[in-house]
């Protein structure tokens, strides 16, 4: 498959994702999109291959060596001998803006956790987890987007970690209807929730309060991001900004429903994405 063809289908995934970090993508410069394209088809696959592999009955595979044979073919793209569309241009983007591995390799880490673990004790190993499948993508990210100095993996890992603690505050009740709740444990009993309300749909006041208490964490994660940077960084840090006023909004939706997320997925509609990417691409002239 040459390099065209396996761009244009990183870019039929990203098309297809209906995902927020779609529409940060679109004001990019045609090089750096077609690059964001190709990094964001390895994360959602990655992501999705252990997923698909545990509901299709017809499949051989367990989804650990689903994971395997990706990992594998990741292990063939840093030998410069890629097979899949997806490595294929993820080989000559990693050698164009000069990625290195370490970034995939922990995302790969992180979704192999989900193989392992179903809950989490206490906020430090969450962080871990988020570190991998959320910090270490905008690591990957920040070389197609453009530096900010030193200060670069501070802001990707901040900005992840507030990403990614949104996601879970979003899909806290269809993570429990796959058996999972990331929601760490100590935090549930400072509160006093119970997991089996979360199972049961129960959006009780104990509920609630930690739900608060996720949310003020994320939020002080979007802070710490937006504290690091500095006024001439606004055009460099566009498409990860947009990604957190979209984030920030999806957020502060799910605060004014007082936290209805057991029973439905709540979501920003997409005219209100492209308004808040515009109103961000305006702040940076």
């Amino acid at each position: 498959m040459t390099i065209v063809n396996a761009d244009e289908y990183c870019a039929e995934i990203a098309r297809k994702s209906g995902s927020s970090f779609f529409y940060s993508f679109k004001l990019l410069p045609a090089e750096k999109r077609t690059g964001m394209y190709t990094l964001y088809a390895f994360f959602r696959h990655t992501d999705d291959i252990v997923d698909e592999a545990a509901i299709n009955s017809s499949s051989d595979r367990s989804p650990a060596s689903a994971l395997d044979q990706w990992q594998q073919e990741f292990e063939r793209c840093c030998d410069g001998r890629p097979q899949h569309p997806i490595t294929i241009s993820l080989r000559n983007k990693m050698d164009r803006f000069g990625i290195q591995r370490m970034p995939f390799d922990k995302i790969i880490e992180g979704v192999r956790m989900d193989l392992e673990k179903t809950s989490y004790s206490t906020f430090a190993d969450l962080y871990e987890y988020c570190f991998r499948v959320a910090a270490a993508p905008g690591m990957a990210c920040i070389n197609i987007l453009g530096r900010i100095g030193d200060r670069s993996e501070m802001y990707a890992e901040n900005l992840g970690l507030a990403l990614q603690l949104t996601n879970i505050i979003r899909d806290v009740g269809e993570d429990a209807a796959r058996g999972r709740i990331y929601l760490p444990g100590e935090d549930l009993e400072r509160f006093g929730c119970r997991r089996t309300d979360i199972r049961e749909a129960k959006s009780t006041p104990s509920f609630i309060a930690m739900m608060r208490f996720q949310s003020d964490r994320a939020r002080s994660y979007f802070q710490k991001a937006r504290e690091i940077l500095r006024r001439e960084d606004r055009r460099t840090v566009l498409c990860p900004e947009i990604m957190s006023s979209i984030y920030q909004a999806l957020l502060t939706k799910i605060e004014n429903t007082n936290f209805d997320v057991l029973a439905r997925r709540i979501r920003i509609p997409t005219t209100k994405k492209l308004l808040l990417a515009l109103g961000v691409y305006a702040k940076s002239l």
